[in-house]
């Protein structure tokens, strides 16, 4: 039986931003000190869970539900659940963390020129030529977090290991986690 208690580390930022690998060394250093962990990424809840889902603001607020649904399950359950994904609307962000009791927002934050730069798909280009319709941060909204918990600047100011760090430092300071 499993005396951990539970939590959500919620990950929001623009695609590209980060949030993956931050995410997945969080992931990591937490299985190491003993954690049940699942972390639910936005690109491969969107192939399982969301599949179908368009983009619209309406199928986007669904699929942020759902990831937001599964991670109130887990961390009442004792697992640290770890949302990464996009999740461009504050109201939606806001909801999930009403219904989490021990939540915890990153803000993974970077500049549409620095995502621009080093975008090797070229999306953010094309999304910016007009080419791309509804691009978040680009041609459709994306609000930062007002009072996230920690913020990661990932434009090259901190490495993915430094932004991990401060997230961890975070969830010691509040007791989430056991410090080292």
């Amino acid at each position: 039986m499993c005396n951990q208690n539970g939590f959500t580390l919620w990950f929001t930022g623009l695609s590209g931003a980060g949030k993956s690998t931050i995410s997945e060394i969080v992931s990591e250093e937490l299985r190491r000190r003993g954690l049940l962990v699942e972390v639910l990424d936005g690109d491969v809840v969107r192939t399982h869970l969301s599949k179908g889902l368009g983009f619209s603001k309406e199928d986007r607020d669904t699929n942020i539900r759902r990831i937001g649904w599964v991670c109130e399950i887990l961390s009442r359950n004792g697992v640290a659940a770890i949302g990464a994904a996009i999740s461009p609307y504050r109201e939606i962000r806001d909801e999930i963390r009403g219904r989490i009791e021990r939540f915890v927002e990153v803000y993974v934050e970077c500049s549409i020129e620095k995502l621009t730069e080093r975008d090797v798909k070229g999306l953010y280009q094309k999304a910016l030529n007009g080419e791309i319709k509804h691009f978040t941060g680009v041609s459709d909204p994306y609000e930062p977090p007002l009072t996230p918990e920690v913020i990661c600047h990932t434009d090259g100011r901190e490495t993915p290991e430094q932004s991990a760090a401060k997230v961890l430092a975070k969830l010691e300071a509040m007791q989430y986690i056991p410090a080292t």
